[in-house]
């Protein structure tokens, strides 16, 4: 009963993910931290959380990549850039996890979700900026759409190292933050920077989990239950999101988020 929970936490989590560029992370880490006890009858440490979390992503993002790409909305050029920060950023984030304790990692999650609850009700009010960037992109999609963008290299340099220590950090990926960033500051097309974004997940996820392993931070048999999951439910994301806006799948994100994140900035602060 346990290994289907966790199959089924991993087809929810990067279907979810797969969806709206987020990578699943967000999603697992909070349930293995909190499922832990009633699931395998010992906790799971927030350091094996994230390690086991950011293994399971490379799945995530692999299978969605490759949906995405055959779609022809990936734009790896724009990838590549941001992953030169992000990568490095995503191992540092990886090291740092091992000297937090759990009741301050608990709190900083909770307080985490709770900014992405905000910032994904944000991106459905806030209109993408209009500024003449120096850098400009242009990019043909899967349907022959042309589509113009922007950015300016330190600064797309210093939000892929911002995201990609959040990435390793907490083991959630980074498109959470990389997806609005991309499209209300650069003015990405939404399906382009969900589809971008999978693919810097996928790089980044490779380099924090490297980290994670030499830290021993890899519960073997959860990743094992939860991948199988990440494959079914990157792929599927991937289709569902080329075919549908999927409002009633954001709200419900959104609320699982809102009650993780209280539950876990409770749970954090009474353990500091």
């Amino acid at each position: 009963m346990a290994t289907m929970i966790l199959v089924l936490i991993g087809i929810v989590a990067a279907l979810f993910g797969s969806i709206v560029g987020l990578g699943g992370g967000i999603i697992i880490v909070p349930a293995l931290v909190l499922l832990g006890p009633s699931l395998l009858g010992e906790d799971v440490s927030s350091q094996t959380a994230v390690g086991t979390s950011l293994a399971v992503l490379i799945f995530t993002a692999l299978t969605s990549t490759w949906t995405y790409r055959k779609q022809g909305k990936v734009d790896f050029r724009s990838g590549w850039l941001f992953f030169a920060t992000s990568g490095p950023a995503a191992m540092i984030g990886a090291l740092v996890t091992d000297y937090i304790p759990q009741g301050p990692f608990q709190l900083a999650f909770g307080l985490f979700m709770l900014a992405m609850f905000g910032l994904m009700l944000a991106r459905e009010r806030m209109k993408p900026l209009r500024i003449d960037w120096p850098i400009k992109r242009s990019f043909a999609d899967g349907s022959g759409t042309v589509h113009v963008y922007g950015y300016n290299l330190p600064l797309a340099l210093t939000i892929g190292f911002a995201v990609g220590l959040c990435s390793g950090l907490f083991g959630i990926g980074g498109g959470s933050l990389f997806v609005p960033i991309m499209v209300i500051l650069f003015r990405f097309p939404p399906h382009v920077a969900t589809a971008s974004s999978m693919f810097v997940i996928f790089l980044s996820s490779i380099l924090g989990s490297t980290v994670h392993l030499y830290n021993g931070n890899i519960d073997w048999p959860l990743f094992l239950a939860l991948a199988p999951g990440a494959l079914i439910g990157g792929r599927a994301g991937a289709i569902v999101a080329s075919r549908l806006s999927g409002p009633q799948l954001m709200w419900l994100l959104r609320v699982t988020l809102l009650i993780m994140a209280g539950y876990l900035i409770f749970k954090g602060a009474t353990e500091m």
